[in-house]
């Protein structure tokens, strides 16, 4: 009996020795753990909550839109656009405001929308769609060179095609008639065989140069 005794008073001695060096490592990382959770789970209520009055004043921008009030068009765009800026919302109220200004003929207000979503958009394939759409509002307004700048920026391989093709539109603009050629070129070796009509019209453009 004495010797259980023995060993169970090394054994607790022991146990208090470990605890000793390492208790208070145990205690600190127990609580960074909980206190990460605390936090992820804290990030992912507020982004839920984000997104939820996000996309309440999207569509109230639809709605300002399809009512043709401009103003509330301006006054909601900048509110998704800054109280919400890290959600889908933001750019996707970008496009909306965009596309109501294009109709009004306010190509300056559309550039401005366009140029705040190719810079911040979260996404990079709204990133891509936001400097196609302002590389064609640059093109209404003529200013070729800027236009073509957004169209060098990096973007996904879906997008390849619209990027030639619209490299190839400012060209032919400016009378470039080779780089025209060789931006349409590529965009219709980047175009799907199933895609007949765009690859009619592409072929149809280069045709539309002339002769080399």
């Amino acid at each position: 009996m004495a010797t259980y005794d023995l060993e169970e008073q090394e054994k607790i001695e022991e146990l208090k020795a470990w605890w000793k060096q390492y208790g208070t490592l145990i205690i600190t990382t127990t609580a960074l753990a909980l206190i990460i959770i605390a936090g992820m789970r804290f990030w992912d209520g507020y982004q839920r909550t984000q997104s939820v009055e996000a996309n309440a004043v999207y569509n109230r921008l639809l709605q300002a839109v399809q009512a043709d009030e401009g103003s509330k068009v301006a006054e909601l765009s900048a509110l998704v656009r800054d109280d919400y800026s890290r959600t889908v919302y933001a750019s996707l109220g970008t496009f909306a405001a965009a596309k109501y200004h294009v109709e009004k003929g306010e190509l300056e207000a559309a550039r401005e929308q366009l140029a705040w979503a190719a810079e911040n958009a979260r996404d990079a394939q709204l990133k891509a769609v936001a400097r196609l759409r302002l590389a064609q509002v640059l093109i209404d307004l003529q200013r070729y060179d800027e236009a073509l700048q957004q169209l060098e920026a990096e973007h996904p391989a879906a997008f390849t095609t619209q990027y030639a093709q619209t490299r190839g539109d400012i060209y032919a603009l400016q009378g470039k008639t080779g780089e025209a050629r060789t931006a349409y070129q590529a965009a219709l070796a980047a175009t799907s065989p199933a895609e007949r009509t765009l690859r009619e019209l592409l072929q149809f453009k280069i045709d539309n140069l002339g002769a080399v």
